[in-house]
């Protein structure tokens, strides 16, 4: 089975409060929408301190169109990438040329050349390295790269791979669009990026990773194409953006994670740590009920989304971080998840393996 190595986070240089930005929103809220403080209520609610930004706050008012915020995109997104993945190289002294597979997610933007193409420009990886970029499944594509990654790995046991992530969620946000769902979004979305070494089992880095990916697994759930996504509008991306995410946390994943562990035949086998997208505070919450989860045992995506917000695909890698650098004990079990447009859900099993 494939092994995850190392994890390499970075984030664009712009960092506010979450009081900096609402004063900043004031400012476009106030000339349309009778009852600030409702909004404002809106922003605290979903428990975030801070976030990164791709612009300093004054340069976003400047951008017209979607032209303009595409753009933004391209170049900060490009810097982010190059430093995650220069710091993940560097960290598990692997030569870029040894990496077989690159593969890339977001949907915050669009590029063509996709955006591994113009990393390697940046980085010299061979030119016979193969590129895999990944758009349109939103928060789900932490846990889907490493997944499809895993496929690749799976028939080439030998090789070795980076998956990155770069999510600019702030070049997305409509301040024309009082919704509330877009509201909550200007909220809760913040930028960043990673960037993830996976090995085959008979890679020479194999017998150095911490965590070994025992199985993986995909659900879709029909019908439900409404719950989150982008409807495409003359100035970018707006929001979809539905509150019965909660619900199918709690509908949904118990079955899957059952299914998964059956599968492995691991079915009575408890799962020690959870490495969860931070979809925001209710959703958490019902990851907590629906697994029993002690406080706390969720304490690394709890702290994600109070440092960084939601930043989509990145998040759960940040977690993945962060769990690297506090590892449970030897053969512990663990559970990567995230959910996304779809509406559907990737999931991975997890062991330490020292």
């Amino acid at each position: 089975m494939p092994y995850i190595h190392s994890v390499s986070c970075a984030f664009p240089k712009n960092y506010y409060d979450q009081e900096s930005l609402l004063q900043e929103l004031r400012k476009y809220w106030k000339k349309k929408y009778f009852n600030v403080d409702r909004i404002e209520a809106f922003h605290r609610n979903v428990l975030v301190g801070g976030r990164h930004l791709a612009l300093p706050l004054e340069e976003y008012g400047k951008l017209s169109g979607f032209g303009d915020r595409n753009d933004a995109w391209i170049r900060v997104a490009l810097e982010v990438a190059t430093e995650a993945v220069s710091k993940l190289l560097e960290k598990s002294q692997i030569s870029p040329q040894e990496i077989e597979l690159l593969a890339s997610a977001t949907v915050t933007g669009l590029a063509v050349p996709s955006l591994e193409a113009r990393l390697m420009n940046k980085i010299p990886f061979s030119r016979k390295t193969k590129r895999l970029p990944i758009f349109g499944l939103g928060c789900l594509a932490g846990a889907a790269g490493i997944n499809r990654v895993a496929d690749y790995l799976k028939g080439h046991p030998k090789a070795a791979a980076i998956f990155f992530s770069v999510e600019l969620c702030s070049l997305t946000i409509q301040f024309e669009d009082l919704s509330i769902q877009n509201i909550i979004s200007t909220g809760l979305f913040g930028d960043g990026g990673a960037a993830v070494l996976v090995v085959g089992d008979e890679h020479s880095l194999a017998g150095e990773s911490p965590l070994e990916l025992l199985s993986w697994q995909s659900a879709f759930f029909p019908e439900t194409e409404r719950v989150m996504g982008w409807d495409i509008v003359d100035s970018g991306f707006k929001v979809v953006l539905s509150k019965s995410v909660p619900e199918i946390v709690a509908e949904e994943m118990p079955k899957e994670v059952s299914e998964l562990l059956q599968q492995s035949e691991l079915k009575n086998k408890l799962l020690q740590f959870f490495i969860a997208h931070p979809g925001g505070p209710k959703v958490l919450e019902s990851m907590e009920k629906v697994f029993s989860l002690e406080k706390g045992e969720l304490k690394y995506s709890w702290e994600s989304l109070a440092s960084h917000g939601n930043m989509s695909s990145v998040s759960v890698l940040f977690v993945l971080a962060k769990t690297l650098e506090n590892l449970p004990p030897r053969d512990s079990l663990g559970l990567i998840s995230a959910m996304g447009p779809a509406f559907c859900a990737e999931l991975g099993l997890l062991r330490c393996s020292y």
